[in-house]
């Protein structure tokens, strides 16, 4: 019963990703933000939203936490439904696709260049998917970790889309022990690694993350560290439908102070402060839903 259950959901899943496809990446992306705003806010976890908001920015009155929150299903609507196009996303002026600084596009290049190992790092912001097209296009492949969805199915199914838009040139692990094995053999060998930290973890370690403890994952700092190598903040903001602004910013410093756990703390803190900056500027790009703090 499990497994057709299974079966049916991916069914579903499969039909309502074609059909996004058929629609375009302006008309897909259009019609899922409508869903998202209209659909969105009547959801329960609506409340988990807005109480984020109060705590981490108790400056903002109810209107525009409600604008916030809408902004974050639109966001959220949307970039499921890119998906099937974000192997076609090029860098152009305007439409669908991506923008990006000279900066950003010779940090890039350069990296690709020089080779790895390295980190890219950035959160649940924006069109996050784009991580992995986007090193693909830059000719810098990497092995992005992953949380696997709880249907087998669906998972292997959502993989072959995310596979199709890098080109088939990057590699997908999924969180857990296999998965971090796997991203150390990776980074070992000279690679990229590409993470998402935004996500609370249990048995983490208590960083700041607006100015309250959070429980954060220190595995991009711990390798970072152990291989000395780059970490490179990507934001992929959102502009519009199915557009992008892709900034990526100068590696972030390596502290080295001797103690291996105070660097870790110190690092991992570091990239909470620089996710924390991206959502100050545009919060509606990230997904507020997510429990990130202890009740």
């Amino acid at each position: 019963m499990i497994r057709l259950a299974y079966q049916i959901e991916a069914l579903l899943l499969g039909a309502v990703l074609a059909l996004l496809h058929a629609l375009g990446p302006v008309r897909a992306s259009n019609l899922a933000g409508w869903l998202g705003r209209s659909l969105g806010p009547l959801m329960l976890v609506t409340r988990v939203a807005d109480s984020n908001l109060r705590h981490a920015m108790p400056e903002l009155d109810a209107g525009r936490r409600k604008q916030i929150i809408r902004g974050v299903y639109d966001n959220l609507a949307r970039t499921v439904a890119e998906l099937p196009h974000l192997g076609g996303f090029e860098r152009t002026d305007a439409g669908p696709g991506f923008e990006i600084d000279g900066d950003s596009d010779a940090r890039l290049r350069e990296l690709s260049n020089a080779g790895g190992p390295g980190i890219y790092f950035t959160g649940h912001y924006g069109n996050w998917e784009m991580l992995g097209p986007l090193s693909a296009h830059y000719d810098a492949p990497v092995a992005v970790l992953y949380r696997a969805a709880n249907n087998p199915v669906v998972d292997r199914l959502i993989n072959r889309v995310r596979m199709r838009a890098m080109r088939g040139r990057s590699v997908l692990f999924p969180k857990g022990a296999a998965g971090a094995r796997a991203a150390l053999k990776h980074l070992a060998a000279g690679k990229f690694l590409g993470m998402l930290t935004d996500q609370k973890m249990n048995d983490g370690i208590a960083v700041d993350f607006f100015g309250r403890p959070a429980m954060t994952a220190p595995a991009a700092a711990a390798l970072a560290l152990r291989f000395r190598c780059p970490v490179i903040p990507i934001r992929c903001e959102r502009v519009g439908p199915a557009r992008l602004r892709i900034t990526a910013e100068a590696p972030l410093a390596l502290p080295d102070s001797g103690n291996r756990q105070a660097d870790v703390l110190a690092l991992t803190l570091a990239m909470n402060l620089t996710l924390e900056n991206w959502i100050r500027a545009a919060p509606e790009n990230w997904f507020w839903l997510h429990r990130r703090w202890p009740r």
